[in-house]
């Protein structure tokens, strides 16, 4: 061997021998808003020498380990002033960071996961954040500020139409979505029947939607995970803030208990557009209002506990002879440790809880029903090295599902009381999830969760002739309901069914040309519960039912890929993503089904499957006076249920059909200009192809009435739909220098008043006696005002 050769290699092998013998040294702490303590997330934590970083947890920790030496620490996070601060690591360090607030960053936009250059290498993908100011700019329906209609401009998320509850993700159903807050499960999201969600953006600091590369800690829904975290409250001075809005009002208290220690935020908001209908003679009533409260405290460097509570509710009133009150409520005791400067852990208590009631005093009863939860589960994160992170924890759920219970409401009503039957189950998991930097361009994120799923006994359990609930009727070609021939009472004791799933997940991310990378995942998710409805939007009727000896998990296999790019260092930036999707065990109905207080849902249901699949884009301008993204998706959303055996037609024949969600083309465009410091406007655009529907084909004539019959499920399509909406921020020059700082919002929903079509029925023209189509619209142009305070 030459020997220039033997030099060079015992050259290398001594410099590997030098970095393996260099002492490693642990950065740590915790990452806050100057003005308040409050803990922020995802602040990116930068070593420039080493072009590596790390970022803060869901409660605003950060750990990273370095070789020994000095280094320049870059704490960066958008609408707060960067801090570059020089430190020696020759031992452990524990340095916490306050940030401040850009003054001129009063127009934040929005926050996602592919702003900062560090997130282009990051291997998860398919993930949207949300910024509380981004959501109160986006003009929206009455001027409300809404999580969920902000929701609806980014690619890949749409809705069943206006003033429809819930949202759908990718082709995915509403029930397919897990919709956290703090922790705690929120089973419906949606105030007055759609129009708003329950979620107060005053109390809001932290907005994560999860479309794909699911993270292994989550489970237990096939489309997506919105992840929402309310502020902590403000920990070293009181602050007060709300809003006057033309049909409801906030207000938002926060400040310090023991300053520096324990801080406490409540917050409410109400409607109250019902005070003003007895004015107009109307007796109706419909109103909501929200309560939102926290409490933190600091034990001391290394503990941390806080308890934090929604409780909701909406009432609707015709004439007080019908009733309707349903509403949420969750709760969360939790428990933040920090074992060492690399160990990081969570131990939670969640309840959830879900009502509804609703009395018809003509009929003479009352109806109740709901779901409730109650949750533990215990996260850890472990910080290996600068290259390697580890997450793993384990949670325990119970359910309690009450389908309906009906009770007299007077004595002379008639009624007799009953309880459908109850049921119960049980569902516990555990995962590991890996964060793994193998190279300078490779980055990879794998983990496995596993799932069990155990259907409890009930009070009565009916039996079926060869475990078959539902009947096929080969001479009429239609399903029917099988009639029980047994009825077990095994009470609470016993297991009805047991499943057991393994939900492996993958994603990676391969950097080039510094601020280009293409990223791939997979995810496997499994579902055990499942909304009972016919209907295109969830609605508060609708009834949660757990898997079990009829009813089998839903099981998700999703496939996405695509290509980010951040354009001039970060001031615009592309993303491009294309999925694939697959779902067992979707439930359907057969032709006819009852929902509504049925005491034997399996005997409406077969389980098929459904697919989904789509082209989703994203271009957003993240810096300047104006800025905003665009957003388009095309995909296509279907399923179908072929026959159990040969013999069978199954539902729509068996065939593929489009779900009600399926939209093939979605265009949304948003943008926010900052005129001056006075003045600031904020548009967006939508354009939607129509949802899917049933038309009538045919009719015929059965003593002298016209009934029409339709062919297969969902064939035709309501009219495209469009629509623009604008808004202008006024913010009077007075506020410089005032305690009392104030704006004002006007905006149009709607602005060039389309009748879009939130259905199409037909009938018989009285006078000419021709079939003719109704066009039912729920908006046009709607101005409104509101008025927003902070002191």
């Amino acid at each position: 061997m030459p020997r220039h050769y033997l030099a060079l290699l015992l050259a290398l092998f001594g410099h590997f021998f030098i970095l393996q013998a260099q002492e490693k040294y642990t950065l740590s702490g915790t990452i806050s808003e100057a003005s308040s303590n409050e803990k922020l997330i995802g602040v990116t934590v930068a070593v420039s020498e080493l072009k590596t970083g790390t970022t803060t947890n869901e409660y605003g920790f950060y750990s990273i380990t370095l070789p020994e030496g000095e280094y320049q620490i870059v704490v960066s996070y958008l609408g707060f002033q960067e801090i570059v601060e020089n430190i020696t690591l020759d031992r452990d360090v524990k340095q916490d960071f306050n940030l401040v607030e850009r003054a001129e960053a009063l127009q934040e936009v929005v926050v996602t996961d592919n702003v900062e250059k560090l997130d282009i290498r990051k291997p998860q993908m398919s993930v949207t954040s949300l910024a509380s100011n981004t959501i109160k700019e986006i003009p929206v329906v009455l001027g409300e500020s809404d999580v969920i209609k902000s929701l609806l401009l980014l690619p890949g998320v749409t809705s069943a139409g206006e003033a429809s509850s819930g949202f759908n993700v990718r082709g995915g159903a509403a029930d397919q979505n897990l919709i956290l807050l703090d922790e705690a499960t929120v089973f419906n999201s949606s105030h007055l029947f759609g129009l708003f969600s329950v979620f107060n953006p005053d109390a809001i600091k932290d907005v994560k939607l999860f479309k794909g590369g699911i993270p292994a800690r989550y489970g237990g829904r096939v489309s997506s995970v919105l992840d929402i975290f309310q502020k902590e409250g403000n920990s070293k001075e009181f602050k007060v803030n709300g809003g006057i809005g033309a049909v409801a009002s906030r207000l938002l208290i926060e400040g310090p208990i023991q300053k520096d220690k324990t801080a406490f935020l409540a917050g409410g908001r109400a409607s109250y557009a019902h005070l003003f209908l007895p004015l107009f003679d109307i007796d109706n009533k419909a109103y909501f209002y929200d309560l939102n409260t926290k409490i933190n405290h600091k034990i001391n460097e290394n503990n941390n506990i806080f308890l934090s509570g929604y409780f909701g509710r909406d009432l609707f009133n015709i004439s007080d002879r019908f009733v309707n009150v349903y509403g949420n409520g969750v709760g969360n005791l939790r428990w933040n440790h920090l074992f060492s400067d690399k160990l990081f852990s969570n131990l939670s208590l969640i309840y959830s809880d879900y009502y509804y009631g609703l009395e018809l005093d003509f009929v003479g009863f009352e109806w109740n029903s709901g779901i409730q939860n109650f949750n533990v589960k215990y996260d850890l994160k472990h910080y290996l090295n600068n290259k390697l992170q580890m997450n793993y924890g384990i949670n325990s759920i119970y359910y309690v599902f009450n389908p309906g219970k009906i009770v007299p409401n007077s004595p002379d009503s008639g009624i007799v009381e009953d309880q459908l039957t109850k049921k119960y189950a049980n569902e516990n998991a555990a995962y590991i999830d890996v964060e793994h930097e193998i190279t300078d361009n490779l980055s990879v994120e794998y983990g496995l969760r596993v799932s069990q799923f155990s259907r409890l006994g009930q009070d009565e359990f009916f039996v079926y002739a060869n475990d078959n609930p539902v009947e096929f009727n080969s001479f009429s070609q239609t399903y029917r309901e099988a009639e029980p021939i047994d009825t077990i009472h095994s009470g609470r004791g016993g297991t009805l069914e047991t499943f057991f799933n393994w939900e492996p997940r993958i994603s990676m991310s391969y950097t080039f040309k510094e601020n280009n990378s293409i990223k791939a995942s997979y995810t496997r998710l499994a579902q055990y519960l499942h909304l009972i409805s016919n209907t295109s939007s969830p609605t508060p009727l609708d009834v949660w039912t757990p898997s079990g000896p009829f009813v089998k998990p839903q099981l998700l296999d999703q496939f996405a890929a695509g290509y980010f790019r951040n354009i001039d260092e970060g001031a615009y930036s592309l993303e491009v993503e294309t999925f694939y999707k697959t779902i067992q065990n979707r439930i359907d109905y057969i032709d006819g089904a009852n929902l509504i207080a049925n005491d034997a849902i399996e005997q409406i249901i077969l389980n098929g499957e459904a697919r989904a699949y789509g082209l989703e884009l994203l271009l957003r301008k993240n810096e300047g006076r104006f800025n905003g993204w665009l957003a388009y998706t095309l995909s296509k959303s279907e399923q179908r249920t072929p026959g159990r055996s040969s013999s069978e037609t199954g539902i729509n024949m068996g065939e593929w059909y489009n779900t009600p969600y399926d939209k093939t083309h979605d265009l949304s465009i948003y943008g926010s200009f900052e005129l001056n410091e006075k003045w600031s406007f904020n548009a967006n655009f939508i354009y939607q192809t129509g949802q899917p529907t049933n038309y009538p084909i045919g009719q015929f004539e059965f003593e002298d009435v016209t009934i029409p019959y339709y062919g297969l499920r969902n064939k035709e399509r309501l009219p495209d739909y469009h629509r623009l909406d604008i808004s202008a921020i006024l913010t009077p020059k007075r506020n410089k220098g005032r305690k009392i700082q104030s704006e004002w919002v006007f905006s149009l929903y709607n602005a060039y008043s389309r009748k879009n079509a939130a259905s199409i029925n037909f009938r018989e023209n009285e006078d000419t006696g021709r079939n003719e189509a109704i066009r039912t619209s729920i908006f046009g142009i709607i101005p409104s005002v509101t008025y927003n305070f902070k002191f």
